[in-house]
């Protein structure tokens, strides 16, 4: 018998990582671990995401693994964050210092170069350019601050996969043995290179620094949202207010809180009228009134009134706290474009080296000057470091991700980024979508009178009370307006999905639905009956019938109001190329009058379909080489957003149709659709554009820098900033507005 398996996923703080290759190692090391089902590594968050088997492996031996190649790992959750976070400021701070020093020891040098290049020639410049001065001044840069070069290098080489690190080690050691070859064997004291080693660790240092502090920005989405976790809460309790640290807040607390402060957690209100700000969770700019019954969510601003509220969720399960969590793993993930850079990384040391050494020999061979040729070769390994090509992909989707967060859009992970670029066909439910989602009751009509029309009503609305369908709640909701009793014992009840629902009262059998439903009952719809549901349907409305075990009694009609931003959204779409489509529980009038008011052409709209096919229509634009997108916002759309290539679920919707989807737009305004599309087209456009000139700088550097084109201080300069102005492109997305 076999054992059963726990599946589980776990994110580890990686450090220590400087280039792709790098975290191509970390991530083909946990590949390799016995129970690990997939691994992946993002160089630009410094994490890792591994799902596996619980039963064949632990953290603390995926850990260890990754310590044994020479890395450091920690748990990336709430309890290891903070401390996280301090090593790398702690890191930060270190590199600044190590900069510091290592400029201050390098600039004498490089003045005394300058000075001598100028053909000045005095006892300034003689002392600075004396071997043993030089020597002084170079030791302490190459082995002191250069030590974590040589120490990953040996890491890198014990595993067999070189890395930058490689290649720093290499070129700086061999111009500084060079130098001391020069200076105190040969004693041609004008041909030393100890600035070229120095300056070079100098300015990859500098690169490194700007790395870290452009790397932060790139986060600055996600400590932006932490800003809004409120620190402290006014709680209701024994009839007393008390400030509470946020910690201490239990669910089902009474909290109040007054104009101009902070919602702390989230809840439903029970006293008070207020607005509230919400534009830091949905984007959505304008205040949303609040009263008794409506749900409220921690980080937003009380704008207004004084309002108390009943604690509902709390920590980790906030609103804000899943928005973080989504957040993060999604700047943490992969889009299937890095995997060309991470191919292309993974043999580009090796390459590198094989070139720095035919570098070597042809140009000795040639020139026969070996000095030369060893210089030459020195800044073909310098120049052609990959750091570029491993923070191309990720840097941007951080970016892009966190942007759209800010607008109210909270994307799953490059994967679906990357997707929704693609996107030439989008189905739409209409439901609480393209439609308030809100109906009401337009007419009611007793067609047999019983003996008083609220008996039909009561009857009508005692059904529909069992049924969880929004039109079951419209119709309930306009009988106790007229204070009809909705509480009528039930017996037999059955929901009969996409066609109504059936029950026993009294000892009589009733059926509430369409016409194929009552049809089916073997009750006869009169002409009269039918034409009165087609007026009524071609208004748009949605018309049902109540029927006994004999005949219909009762026409009833409900109205979804279309919202106002849906026809501008899907024009916009339009404009872009993108075919929109409509579906819909209603029949084909009802459904095409939809359409016509939201812009749809009648081909567009799918009428009378079943919550069970959704997915087979979204199927079959795919089979028609269609890249599709569903938007929908119920259970039953939860199957069509996992066939679609892109799943959207409105914010306003289940939590089941949220964790389905790719894509969460956390307002029910459609014209988010169109700010997703070129949020998603602008990131692309952002990772192929530092795709490109990662490739084109190396392309272009190596050949410049092995015919002796460029010494290895421009070397070492060029490589450091090349990694700086990937991240500052893909910093420029925050600028741009979507």
């Amino acid at each position: 018998m076999s054992e059963s398996r726990q599946s589980k996923l776990e994110t580890l703080a990686i450090s220590g990582m400087t280039c792709a290759n790098c975290s191509g190692r970390v991530e083909k090391e946990l590949n390799n671990q016995p129970g690990v089902k997939l691994a992946t590594v993002n160089l630009a968050t410094e994490r890792a995401t591994i799902e596996y088997e619980a039963d064949q492996t632990s953290v603390e031996k995926l850990i260890d693994s990754i310590e044994a190649i020479g890395y450091g790992a920690l748990r990336y959750d709430e309890e290891h964050k903070r401390q996280i976070e301090e090593e790398r400021e702690q890191e930060v701070s270190k590199m600044k210092r190590d900069l510091i020093i290592s400029a201050s020891l390098s600039a004498p040098m490089v003045i005394g170069m300058i000075l001598m290049m100028l053909g000045l020639d005095n006892p300034v410049v003689t002392f600075i350019h004396n071997p043993i001065v030089q020597l002084i001044l170079a030791t302490p840069v190459q082995f002191w601050i250069g030590a974590r070069f040589y120490k990953g290098a040996y890491h890198a080489l014990k595993t067999k996969a070189p890395n930058m690190d490689v290649l720093v080690a290499l070129g700086t050691s061999a111009a500084y043995l060079l130098s001391i070859y020069n200076g105190f064997i040969s004693k041609t004291t004008h041909d030393l290179y100890f600035e070229s080693s120095a300056v070079i660790i100098t300015l990859i240092l500098l690169g490194k620094f700007l790395e870290q502090r452009a790397k932060a920005k790139t986060s600055g989405a996600i400590k932006q949202l932490m800003t809004l976790q409120a620190k402290e809460a006014t709680v209701i309790r024994g009839g007393k207010s008390i400030v509470l640290p946020i910690d201490d807040v239990v669910v089902g607390d009474r909290i109040q809180v007054k104009p101009g402060e902070q919602v702390p957690v989230d809840g439903v209100v029970l006293e008070g009228h207020t607005t509230l700000d919400e534009s830091m969770l949905t984007g959505e700019s304008l205040p949303v009134e609040k009263q008794a019954g409506d749900s409220v969510y921690g980080g937003t601003i009380n704008t207004t009134g004084n309002v108390i509220f009943e604690a509902k969720q709390i920590g980790s399960e906030t609103a804000l706290s899943r928005i973080i969590r989504m957040v993060e793993e999604a700047q943490g993930s992969k889009a299937p474009i890095q995997a060309v850079a991470d191919k292309i990384a993974s043999v580009f040391v090796p390459i590198v080296l094989v070139l720095a050494l035919l570098t070597l020999i042809v140009t000795g061979l040639v020139t026969k000057n070996w000095e030369t040729a060893l210089i030459h070769s020195v800044s073909v390994l310098v120049i052609a470091c990959p750091c570029a090509l491993g923070l191309a992909t990720p840097t941007a989707i951080m970016v892009g991700t966190g942007l759209g967060a800010k607008n109210g859009i909270l994307i799953k992970g490059g994967e679906a980024l990357e997707r929704a670029a693609r996107i030439d066909a989008i189905v739409i439910d209409k439901t609480g979508t393209l439609t308030k989602g809100k109906p009401v009751v337009t007419e009611f009509e007793v067609e047999y009178d019983l003996g008083d029309p609220y008996v039909v009503l009561e009857k009508l609305a005692s059904l529909e009370k069992l049924s969880e369908h929004p039109l079951a709640q419209a119709i309930v909701s306009y009988a106790e307006e007229k204070e009809v009793n909705t509480d009528v014992p039930v017996a037999d009840f059955e929901a009969i999905v996409g066609s109504g629902v059936k029950g026993t009262i009294e000892g009589k059998g009733y059926n509430v639905g369409t016409r194929r439903l009552i049809e089916q009952q073997g009750i006869v719809i009169t002409l009269g009956q039918l034409e009165r549901v087609s007026l009524l349907e071609s208004q748009g409305k949605t018309a049902m019938y109540l029927a006994d075990s004999e005949r219909v009694i009762a026409i009833v009609a409900v109205a979804d109001e279309v919202k106002e931003s849906s026809k501008e959204a899907i024009q916009q779409l339009h404009d872009k190329g993108i075919e929109v489509f409509m579906l819909t529980g209603d029949n084909q009038r009802t459904a095409e009058f939809i359409g016509e008011q939201v812009g749809l052409d009648s081909r567009h709209v799918f009428a009378e379909v079943l919550p069970e096919d959704k997915a087979n229509y979204v199927q079959t634009l795919r089979d028609r080489g269609k890249f599709v997108a569903m938007v929908g916002d119920g259970i039953n759309d939860a199957p069509a957003l996992a066939v679609a290539d892109v799943g959207i679920a409105m914010g306003t919707g289940t939590d089941i149709a949220m964790e389905t989807a790719d894509v969460t737009l956390m307002t029910g305004d459609l014209l988010h659709l169109s700010k997703m599309t070129t949020l998603s087209k602008l990131t692309m456009s952002k990772i192929k554009q530092n795709l490109f000139w990662a490739f084109i700088y190396n392309t272009i550097g190596i050949p410049f820098a092995a015919f002796g084109l460029l010494n290895p201080i421009v070397a070492g300069g060029a490589m450091a900033f090349s990694s700086v102005s990937v991240l500052l492109n893909s910093l420029s997305l925050n600028r741009k507005k979507i």
